[in-house]
């Protein structure tokens, strides 16, 4: 069976590097923010046929068009950076064309093109066995071994996927709390994140899809106006939003992410540090490829530690003292958790 390992986290910790990294080495099919690209429905329980599973493939994600549409596009997303055929404004780019294929070939739409009739035509079975034949179309097309799918913002996936591949490697990837929440503060994806938190919070649901107009016309106006399409992009970008905010969700997801892979057998699941694969990329590339099933190839190490810059550290630091008070405070969870993770 071919191994298949799942790098989770909170985002903002070098994850969309790594990607890139692992994309060069000759034995790693690394799908960069597969799970995040695509529908929430991603892994659906019961059994799907092929076109059933190309639907949630090409699905776009309506969130991230939006935003695209709004002039605040992610800069994870890497379709729009080298356009196709493909767009927001005329019918959408499909979820796996956003970030992941991109990624693996110069020729999107080719690939695209290709993965098409070859899954619309497989037949009825579960989703663990539509993904593991895509995993294999895949690394026979660009000549890879292993696979590797790394999503920011993944946590809440851990339990599903644990569930979909029960034989799956995890390795949660975190970087310093106060440095990560700060990149976040920063990133329109993730400051969409925190008022979308507050929307759910006010209007007292579950989550955003169980909105129903009482619930929206209750929002104050500069929430209200973010499910506008397109939206104005200053009520994402202007608002003061405060920093700890952005540590308390960083402390949700490394402490649902250090629970949740405790109860898998210690060989399948390792941590990843941020600050430790800036101090040693070597010997943390190394370990992260023999975990993964394959090992360390010479020219691949020197091209991946060129490209890792030791100064990305630290920026929490220059945040106003009363700032940096409220943003240890709201870390202090998130470490204790991976403090006692890496016991």
């Amino acid at each position: 069976m071919r191994p298949v390992t799942f790098v989770v986290g909170t985002g903002r910790s070098g994850s969309s590097e790594l990607s890139r990294i692992l994309n060069l080495h000759p034995g790693v099919l690394s799908l960069n923010e597969m799970l995040s690209a695509l529908t929430p429905n991603a892994l659906p329980e019961g059994t799907l046929d092929g076109e059933e599973f190309w639907a949630i493939l090409s699905e776009p994600q309506e969130t991230f068009e939006r935003m695209i549409r709004s002039q605040a596009p992610l800069p994870e997303f890497l379709y729009p950076k080298n356009p196709g055929r493909f767009s927001s404004e005329d019918g959408g780019i499909p979820g796996i064309a956003l970030m992941t294929l991109p990624l693996l070939t110069d020729d999107t739409d080719a690939l695209y093109d290709r993965l098409e009739p070859l899954v619309r035509s497989w037949p009825e079975r579960d989703a663990r066995g539509h993904y593991e034949a895509l995993f294999d179309v895949l690394c026979a097309d660009l000549g890879r071994e292993v696979v590797v799918e790394r999503s920011g913002y993944s946590t809440w996936w851990i339990p599903r996927l644990r569930e979909v591949f029960p034989d799956a490697r995890f390795v949660h990837l975190y970087r310093q709390g106060p440095d990560c929440a700060m990149s976040m503060s920063l990133h329109p994806g993730y400051r969409m994140l925190h008022r979308l938190h507050e929307v759910v919070e006010l209007a007292g649901v579950e989550g955003i899809a169980d909105l129903g107009p009482e619930h929206m016309a209750a929002l104050p106006p500069h929430l209200r106006g973010l499910f506008a399409d397109p939206f104005e992009r200053s009520l994402l970008m202007d608002p003061d939003m405060p920093i700890e905010g952005f540590g308390r969700l960083w402390s949700m997801q490394v402490i649902q992410a250090s629970e949740e892979l405790a109860k898998l057998p210690s060989e399948r699941h390792t941590t990843l540090a941020y600050e430790d694969l800036l101090d040693d990329p070597r010997g943390e590339l190394t370990r992260l490829a023999e975990f993964a099933g394959t090992g360390p190839d010479e020219a691949w190490l020197a091209t991946a530690t060129a490209r890792l810059d030791p100064s990305r550290r630290g920026a929490a630091l220059s945040l106003p003292v009363e700032d940096r008070a409220a943003l240890w405070e709201a870390c202090a969870p998130g470490e204790a958790a991976i403090t006692s993770s890496r016991a």
